[in-house]
């Protein structure tokens, strides 16, 4: 059989930025072609950044894009690399019309495009989208294979480009992907891999895309499943770098008649050479891939959007500890600040778990009284109940936001999803900031990456960070005098797994009445329903499930519609 060295090139690359992203590639096949591979394969839309959103429309952003491929073409003949072929995503057009691509590039030359018909701009495809098939199907053949070239969710169908690659004797699916990070979501794809391998009868190659795009977060765990179905090969999760893959793979058939969408490279195999041994790297834990995923989610949304440092409350609660130690993890404690905030209200171990939290992360702290500034407010407005309690949460959200301003630095807000479902949560108060890390995980699940991030401090010898009574102490904003959060809320394991069916799974009331006490039930969906016009209001933050508020989960404000 004919082998085949794929280089498959996880990179990080960010929208927008044609150039640095040219410069990750051209730096990737100089590794590539050292390392003698004969083929090396970018994720999707890799030149110009994925997902590009509304910049598809631009006539100005399509035409740079072609020029970008324009240059790294010229780049790879003055680098001495046109031997190598070179697949790679980026965004194209025919005539307005935005068009998502895969060109491959040999000798200088544009050897083949393979096209999407539109390049939808909803943010990302996914198994629930309507899509569009690729205009044809696209097989080149290198070093007497022949090789599919398909795009993201085209592995997720059984219509074109598929159905003709079933009846063409490939060797090789080759699919680039630009696919978010989702609980679980890996096992989904080798599943699709091993589908469409069977149905090939073909090896399967998956190259994905790594790196933080706003709420997004890509994870790699780029794979090679061969034709029997076996994973033989798989890069590591949430880390850059090349996998090479040595393979062998049946030939092509040799016929005089070749398809129009066959473009033959080189018809006679490599000279046989002793192939690497294969690396399948380790499987990770679903808390483990999470807690990677909110770190290199938020290192990217600083980083790539010209920060330095972020700015955050520290109130000793659980939420607050689990951000700020993301944020250690992400950018260095050096570039951490936490400020505690206490008023009246506050009890001595919460300022005292903040002092010991920051202490433990080695990050900055400051303690700014807040008491002063809440009974100005009440002397001038005469604020009782409810309204003096958000008030102390607003003085909070005003002080961040105003440091934020002389600093430079970016404010993280730190509420989680099962508050924000439920409301939860004081608009222009504890929910101002520029990024909200923890948006998308549920108050259970923020306990037990607390758990999970200290044990794994105490393996590696070192201090576990987040103090052990932030974990174990109840739940409360201390807005008042003994205040919990069981006061306005379910206890939050209930709470929880009434808020993953309702809005993860779109279960409706009358079968959470069926399972759960009716009362709760009915006062669960009345709260989510109402806060619409809150989570609309709320900073973005990491999604890192498959309905996560503001991007895959919208309904509409005004709504006299109630479930249960």
């Amino acid at each position: 059989m004919p082998q085949l060295r794929l280089a498959l090139a996880q990179v990080n690359s960010t929208v927008g930025d044609l150039e640095g992203n040219l410069t990750i590639a051209l730096d990737a096949c100089k590794q590539a072609a050292v390392a003698g591979a004969h083929i090396i394969a970018f994720p999707e839309m890799m030149l110009t950044g994925y997902p590009v959103e509304d910049l598809v429309n631009r006539p100005t952003f399509q035409q740079a894009s072609e020029h970008a491929l324009e240059r790294f073409n010229s780049q790879l003949a003055d680098q001495g690399l046109a031997d190598l072929v070179v697949v790679i995503g980026h965004l194209s057009a025919s005539g307005y019309r935005p068009l998502n691509s895969l060109t491959v590039l040999h000798k200088s030359e544009y050897v083949v495009r393979y096209d999407k018909h539109q390049l939808p701009n909803y943010g990302v495809f996914d198994e629930h989208r309507n899509f569009t098939a690729g205009t044809s199907p696209a097989i080149i053949r290198v070093g007497g294979i022949d090789i599919a070239l398909a795009i993201c969710e085209d592995m997720w169908q059984d219509e074109a480009p598929l159905d003709t690659y079933a009846n063409a004797n490939v060797g090789l699916l080759l699919v680039a992907n630009g696919s978010p990070f989702e609980i679980s979501k890996t096992d989904v794809r080798y599943e699709l891999a091993r589908k469409q391998a069977a149905r090939l009868n073909a090896s399967v190659a998956y190259i994905n895309l790594v790196g933080g795009q706003d709420e997004l977060v890509f994870d790699g765990g780029s794979f090679v499943i061969n034709e029997h179905g076996a994973l033989i090969a798989r890069a590591p999760l949430f880390q850059t770098g090349i996998m090479m893959v040595d393979l062998d793979l049946k030939a092509a058939e040799v016929s005089a008649q070749l398809p129009d969408y066959l473009s033959v490279i080189s018809a006679w195999p490599a000279q046989p050479y002793q192939p690497a041994p294969l690396h399948v790297a380790p499987t990770q834990t679903q808390l483990e891939s999470v807690y990677q995923a909110l770190v290199l989610s938020l290192k990217d949304y600083v980083s790539k959007n010209g920060f330095t440092n972020v700015l955050l409350g520290v109130s000793g609660g659980i939420d607050s500890a689990l951000v700020a130690t993301i944020a250690s993890d992400a950018l260095g404690s050096t570039h951490v600040f936490g400020i505690s905030m206490p008023s009246k209200f506050s009890s001595e171990h919460s300022k005292d778990d903040a002092l010991a939290l920051m202490n433990n992360l080695g990050a900055h702290f400051e303690t700014i009284d807040i008491q002063p500034m809440v009974d100005k407010f009440e002397q001038v407005l005469g604020l009782d109940g409810v309204a003096y309690e958000n008030i102390q949460a607003r003085v909070r959200g005003m002080i961040l936001m105003s440091l934020s301003n002389k600093s430079g630095q970016l404010v993280l807000a730190t509420g989680n999803k099962s508050e924000l479902a439920v409301g939860y949560s004081t608009i222009y108060g504890d929910a101002v900031g520029g990024f909200a890390p923890i948006k998308d995980i549920a108050k259970t699940m923020v306990w037990q990456l607390a758990e999970y991030r200290n044990e794994l401090a105490r393996k590696q010898g070192q201090v576990a960070p987040i103090p052990q009574s932030s974990i174990t102490k109840s739940p409360s904003a201390e807005l008042r005098e003994g205040q919990k959060d069981t006061d306005s809320l379910p206890d939050y394991p209930l709470l929880d797994a009434i808020l993953k069916q309702y809005v993860e799974e779109d279960i409706e009331g009358d079968s959470l009445l069926n399972q759960f006490d009716a009362a709760v039930v009915r006062r669960v969906l009345h709260m989510v329903d109402r806060a619409e016009y809150k989570r609309r209001q709320y900073p973005p933050g990491t999604k890192i499930s498959s309905r996560a508020f503001g991007r895959d989960r919208r309904l509409p404000i005004t709504s006299h519609w109630r479930d249960a």
